[in-house]
């Protein structure tokens, strides 16, 4: 009976049929309930300083958000201890419905103040796991229902180095931007760089380094990653 009130209330917040497996006992749930309260109590405390807020939300302990008046909740969102976000840029960041962060994680939108970054969009259902990094900077797109492996960075930027006498950092930097399509898999400790486009329900193999466009249906393998073999043939 408790399963099933359990059940129905997370498919209500998540939007979308969920069951808990059934072989986690009362004690755990207690548990795992009594952490999701302390979550949703300091959600309701930070509500009213965003810029937009619809969902549930669910904030860690010792996360630290700035700029929250930049970011808009379309639906409900889980960030886990520890994540830092700052949305300081053009556009700020949305974030849609379902959408979860795991700890130790940072969002930055601006490496400098001369230059803010531009935005960051992420759509409903997607999952990003711990230790993951993102670097806006230039825009950056999420798609729906895509999935984000543990120890992720994402660089929306590169720095130009034409000229050998004068520093790196004093010649200026490219922002194309990265946009990564819906129901994609990225995995474990993937890095992929400033102006990649990944397809729709591409899947990128853990450890690759993403330097080029990936196809729809494609997987991706490697440093630099390449095209291992297609999902729909």
């Amino acid at each position: 009976m408790f399963n099933k009130i359990l059940n129905k209330t997370i498919s209500k917040i998540k939007k979308e049929d969920y069951k808990v497996d059934e072989s986690i006992t009362f004690s755990v749930i207690v548990g795992l309930l009594f952490k999701k309260s302390t979550m949703l109590i300091r959600g309701l405390l930070q509500r009213p300083f965003y810029r937009q807020a619809k969902g549930i939300l669910f904030i860690g302990k010792k996360c630290n958000i700035k700029c929250k008046n930049k970011i808009k909740f379309l639906g409900s969102a889980t960030i886990e201890d520890y994540v830092k976000i700052d949305a300081l840029s053009k556009d700020g960041i949305i974030i849609g419905n379902n959408f979860s962060i795991g700890r130790n994680s940072i969002i930055e939108c601006t490496g400098v103040l001369r230059e803010l970054g531009e935005y960051l969009e992420i759509e409903e259902n997607v999952g990003i796991a711990a230790n993951a990094f993102i670097a806006v900077r230039g825009k950056v797109k999420i798609g729906r229902n895509t999935i984000i492996g543990p120890n992720v960075s994402i660089h929306a930027e590169n720095h130009n180095f034409k000229t050998t006498d004068k520093p790196i950092r004093l010649q200026g930097a490219t922002r194309k931007g990265i946009k990564i399509g819906e129901d994609c898999w990225i995995g474990s400790r993937v890095t992929i760089l400033d102006g990649v486009k990944i397809g729709n329900h591409a899947i990128v193999g853990a450890g690759a380094v993403v330097t080029k466009d990936v196809p729809d249906y494609a997987i991706v393998g490697g440093v630099p990653a390449k095209v291992i073999k297609m999902r729909n043939n």
